[in-house]
């Protein structure tokens, strides 16, 4: 397992980080919509696993103690900020949209992990740190096939959003031609003899 376990790391991630948005935006329509009652909940959940299992790993000696350099601290740090800001995000556009029964909420989660590895792609190839050395920048563009992978992605995603948009209107049934009006027909008359 060892040479495929990253893949296994990565399907544990993308599991975790494609039900995040349908999570949150339940909890938070469960909690009467308060945006900050579940970003609350979110940081509980980060206290509990990237706070105290690091904390107990170190204490226990399982993980030894990381040295506590600066530079290091400091890009950990953002990278805990730029998470943190994302959820907030993800809440505010789940909210925004009007919860997962609005039509532009199916549309949150493929932008925001479709937008994310391009954009992480494109700092990869001009942010190169060393250590020691966070501000190292050259242009190092990928090979044709990552360009062709993302290129890929990008249209698997509009293929999710369109088939999931039809399953919507299926599900919905076709709209219901309106009931035939009958208008009384009035009957002549009867003619009177003299």
């Amino acid at each position: 397992m060892t040479k495929y376990e990253w893949l296994f790391w990565v399907g544990l991630a993308g599991l975790s980080w494609g039900t995040y948005v349908p999570m949150i935006a339940y909890g938070g329509k469960e909690l009467s919509g308060n945006r900050f009652g579940a970003l609350l909940c979110v940081g509980v959940a980060y206290v509990l696993i990237a706070v105290l299992l690091p904390l107990g790993l170190f204490v226990s000696g399982k993980e030894s103690w990381p040295p506590l350099k600066p530079i290091g601290l400091t890009f950990a740090g953002l990278a805990g900020v730029a998470g943190a800001l994302g959820a907030l995000c993800v809440i505010f556009a789940s909210k925004a949209a009007g919860g997962p029964k609005a039509k532009e909420y199916l549309y949150i989660a493929p932008l925001i992990f479709g937008l994310a590895p391009i954009i992480n792609t494109l700092v990869s190839s001009l942010w190169h740190p060393t250590p020691g050395e966070p501000w190292s920048f050259h242009i190092e563009l990928p090979g044709w096939k990552l360009w062709a992978g993302i290129l890929f992605v990008a249209v698997g995603a509009a293929l999710v959003l369109f088939s999931k948009e039809e399953a919507e209107i299926k599900h919905r049934g076709a709209p219901k031609a309106p009931a035939a009006v009958v208008t009384p027909v009035p009957y002549p008359a009867p003619e009177t003899t003299p």
